[in-house]
């Protein structure tokens, strides 16, 4: 198994940062760092009296349409259509006259202005009780007038429009506070993520999906499994490095924003293998390494063909044989071991790998 470690650090996919859409002064603030949040919570209130103030001034006009604007404009139309019927019959009465000779012309014409008159002043009471009766237009304005107060006196109160945990507070009682401005940063509840700064020559064997163990510095001993879910498309050319993120599988409430830790990457596995120890392996490149064996008593050197390696042993492909003794260190090839040298068994091993410190360590003379 060719398992890749590394350190990373506790991140979000989703950081809210909260704000105010209107500009006012902090009133109360009842959340801080920490502290668990769900969709409607209060987070902060502004002052409201002015917001307050518009809002009964808009209902204090409503009131007035119904209760007054409204009858006095009905009672008008009804005085209009009173002074228009008798406009009418006078009008009528000197028509009759004035064909009978009995009235001047100027005393009709000034009947049938009088009635023109009051039928415009009908019109235009039927039309202003029409504009001020239940929907009409006076209405509407009203109540989107009311409307646009109450949506202001809203916006005086911030909620959380997310389950998540609060990261950072950047404002106090009694702070101007404008749009634009982060008042908040919120960690969504299910977007906690590990973010690994992996350097570009491990990169070769990392995919998405590949399995991995996350431990925090703070809480030796919780691993938490994960996987591997996103690599940066591009490399840090200061640094060497590119961003691995990787989801938790398990709960891990433990796990703070920021906090270092420990990532072991399962890169490959392989069921059966033919390991070695990497304290074996001189003159390495690539996947060619040099080994010296223990043969009837005699140093070997011999040039093997490596697989997946690990920080402590390598797969070897070609080149060697389960049994195989090899050196930890360096010897003349064809000498014969008079010295008591350090020596290792190649060992077949399964995917759980091997590790060397069980192997056994025999002089040799």
């Amino acid at each position: 198994m060719q398992r890749i470690v590394a350190s990373g650090q506790v991140s979000s996919r989703s950081l809210a940062r909260v704000g105010s859409e209107i500009t006012g002064v902090v009133k109360v603030r009842h959340v801080r760092e920490g502290d668990v949040v769900r969709p409607g919570d209060l987070l902060i209130e502004l002052r409201d009296e002015e917001q307050v103030a518009r809002v009964r001034e808009a209902e204090a006009a409503l009131a007035q349409l119904e209760t007054a604007r409204r009858p006095q404009a009905a009672a008008a139309l009804q005085q209009a259509d009173s002074a228009l019927a008798l406009a009418s019959s006078e009008r009528a009465r000197r028509d009759e006259l004035f064909s009978r000779q009995l009235l001047s012309a100027e005393q009709r014409d000034q009947a049938r202005n009088a009635e023109t008159a009051a039928r415009t002043g009908r019109d235009q009471a039927r039309v202003t009780l029409e504009a001020l009766r239940s929907g009409g237009a006076d209405e509407r304005v009203l109540r989107e007038r009311l409307t646009q107060a109450r949506a202001a006196l809203a916006r005086t109160k911030i909620l959380a429009s997310l389950s998540g945990v609060v990261q950072a507070r950047n404002v106090e009682p009694g702070d101007l506070v404008q749009p634009g401005r982060t008042l908040l940063e919120i960690a969504r509840a299910d977007s906690r993520e590990i973010v690994v700064a992996l350097d570009e020559k491990s990169l070769g064997p990392v995919r998405a999906g590949l399995a991995a163990e996350v431990e925090a510095d703070a809480y030796p001993g919780k691993a938490v499994p994960a996987r591997v879910s996103w690599i940066a498309p591009a490399v840090d050319p200061g640094r060497g490095t590119a961003d691995v993120h990787l989801d938790l599988l398990a709960p891990a409430d433990f796990l703070r924003q920021g906090m270092t830790v420990s990532v072991n990457i399962d890169a490959a596995r392989v069921d059966k293998a033919l390991v070695v120890p990497n304290d074996a392996l001189h003159d390495v490149q690539g996947d060619r390494a040099v080994v010296f064996t223990l043969v009837d008593g005699r140093v070997q050197r011999k040039i093997v063909r490596l697989g997946l390696r690990s920080m402590t042993q390598s797969q070897v492909m070609s080149g060697l044989v389960a049994g195989s003794v090899v050196l930890a260190t360096d010897a003349e090839p064809g000498s014969r071991a008079r010295v008591r040298l350090q020596s290792l068994p190649v060992a077949e091993t399964q995917a759980h790998g091997l590790d060397p410190s069980t192997l056994p360590v025999p002089g040799v003379n």
